[in-house]
Order: C-alpha cells, then structure tokens, then sequence
C-alpha cells in the first residue's frame, strides 16, 4: 500500500512538474503545497523528538534494570 501510495503521489508530482514546463500551473497552488508539506515536516521532525526523547529514556530504564541483575 505504501508503494502504491509513493508511486501515485510521484506520477502526480510528474503531471504538475510537465503541467509547470508547459506554463500551466497556478503558482498559488504550488505555494499552498509547499507549505502544507513544510507544515507536515515539521510537525514530523517534533514527534520524532518526541520518540527520540522516548527511547532515550527506554534505554536509561534498560541500563538500570540491568545493573540489578548484576547483583
């Protein structure tokens, strides 16, 4: 699904970059997707932070329950 999800979403970048060449988009149109897609980046890069912050703490867990098995 998320190979056909790629694969649509290039073929659809392809008509609008051919649509582009052709002088036939509206650049409001792209600067809309722009900054949808910079909206969605970003709000990607906190949440892997958030996950980041996460596993950082899993780990600092892991390495003190190991300490005890040491005992």
């Amino acid at each position: 699904m998320v190979e056909f999800i790629k694969n649509a979403m290039e073929w659809v970048l392809k008509k609008e970059q051919e649509a582009a060449d052709e002088c036939h988009i509206d650049i409001h149109d792209v600067e809309k997707q722009i900054a949808y897609m910079e909206a969605k980046r970003d709000k990607l890069q906190k949440d892997v932070a958030e996950m980041e912050h996460i596993l950082n703490r899993l780990h600092t867990i892991k390495a003190h329950a190991l300490k005890c098995q040491t005992k």
